[in-house]
């Protein structure tokens, strides 16, 4: 078995910053906005310390509700390096669901974009908390949302009752490095430092609680599996709050020191912009991302030719569909992912060097350091290759359990460690 890594994610940042301060870390095409691993960093430990002065502690839970701005990978960073714990809010989310994530989740601090496609979400908060628009930023006080104090906006024109993303920023110089050092030494890499709500097929939403072992180890294996460097570059089109995003993307390139290169809203156009002008050698999407990209009017006006490798995780991948990825994006070397978000999330995942034919009929292989078995859905014994039953899985990629929902927790995870998926 290979080595399981034992960093918190901030200090996995810290490490990969000091080993390839000058790489690129984050690049974003269309606002011409470039970090290095060394500014990367430095932006993010700022951030945490405007944190820790807004008096966000350690286990606080944070919500961010914005497609893929800057801001969300920084605070991705930035909440881990003091221990305290993002929750991701679906971007098509509406007010009934906003309101019971935000109350479930009992988070203290919201942060949000002005809208996404045609969700006005200044509006849509407003519709639950009434009470913001009049209150002074930082001191909120909601009948239905008790724990919400602090609103952050993400962008310019600030609304009323809320801080700027920008004061955050500021409020980190006033603290110093030792006060957030003092703070990252009592963390653990089996804390928790993310949750996202899954629905699964019965019930309300369950809020998935992820540690720093979970996804820092899920994301290196997955960068593994593409043969990961620090000269790659990805393509990152799919949303941030699903572990499409944070995971296989975000995690699975700051392990290996790669550059992340974000598209924030889903655009066919954008992605063959962004993998010719960057020459990305790798790109994520579900099957229909790339059909969108292989189907646009202008996609052989493209040099795509830096392309290799990438997944395609979501939905099973028509062959004729991969043929098309292999043979006219040049991504020969790209890769299918199946998981869950309990699984934080990849649990297998074909290898580069597949044929085609195992690519499109499997799920590939099993992560390293990570157990698999099927057993029999009604008596629970451990069935024999090629027999149809629950696929179960141990390892450092098994949740931490589901917030407030022990009887859930019991039901996914047994005695023994096993994960049941529920997946036949």
């Amino acid at each position: 078995m290979s080595q399981q890594i034992e960093l918190t994610v901030g200090g996995l940042l810290d490490d990969i910053a000091g080993r390839f301060p000058d790489n690129e870390a984050l690049v974003y095409v269309e606002r011409g906005l470039r970090y290095s691993y060394r500014e990367f960093n430095e932006r993010c430990r700022q951030v945490a310390k405007g944190l820790l002065r807004m008096g966000v502690k350690k286990g606080d839970h944070l919500s961010i509700w914005a497609y893929n701005v800057p801001e969300w990978v920084v605070l991705q960073f930035a909440t881990a390096k003091i221990g305290a714990v993002l929750v991701t809010v679906n971007t098509s989310y509406k007010s009934a669901e906003l309101e019971y994530i935000l109350n479930q989740s009992d988070s203290g601090t919201l942060f949000l974009v002005r809208s996404f496609k045609d969700t006005d979400y200044v509006e849509t908060l407003g519709n639950v908390v009434p009470e913001l628009a009049g209150s002074r930023p930082g001191e909120l006080v909601s009948a239905k949302l008790p724990f919400l104090k602090n609103v952050v906006f993400i962008g310019e024109e600030t609304p009323a009752g809320m801080l700027n993303f920008e004061q955050i920023v500021e409020l980190g110089l006033e603290v110093p490095d030792e006060e957030l050092a003092a703070v990252e030494r009592t963390l653990s890499w089996h804390d928790v430092i993310n949750m996202q709500y899954t629905s699964g097929t019965t019930g309300f939403p369950k809020g998935v609680m992820l540690t720093h072992f979970n996804v820092v180890n899920n994301g290196f294996n997955i960068g593994e599996c593409m043969r990961f460097t620090e000269k790659d570059r990805l393509c990152i089109p799919v949303p941030f709050f699903h572990c499409f995003g944070c995971v296989l993307g975000v995690m699975a390139c700051v392990t290996h020191g790669s550059t992340m290169v974000p598209v924030e809203i889903f655009d066919p156009l954008k992605v063959l912009q962004a993998i010719e002008k960057e020459r990305c050698t790798a790109v994520h999407g579900v099957p229909t991302m790339f059909i969108a990209e292989l189907e646009h009017p202008r996609f052989a006006e493209f040099d795509l030719s830096s392309l290799r490798s990438g997944i395609m995780a979501g939905s099973n991948c028509p062959i004729e569909v991969m043929r098309r990825v292999i043979r006219d994006m040049h991504a020969g070397e790209i890769t299918i992912a199946y998981g869950q978000t309990e699984s934080s999330p990849v649990i297998t995942q074909t290898r580069t060097d597949d044929p085609l034919e195992l690519k499109v009929s499997t799920v590939g292989k099993v992560l390293p350091n990570v157990e698999l078995k099927i057993i029999d859905i009604e008596t629970g014994a451990e069935l024999p290759p090629g027999k149809q039953g629950e696929l179960c899985t141990r390892g450092y990629l098994v949740m931490k359990g589901y917030y407030k929902m022990p009887e859930e927790t019991a039901k996914a995870i047994d005695a023994d460690g096993w994960l049941h998926t529920g997946d036949l």
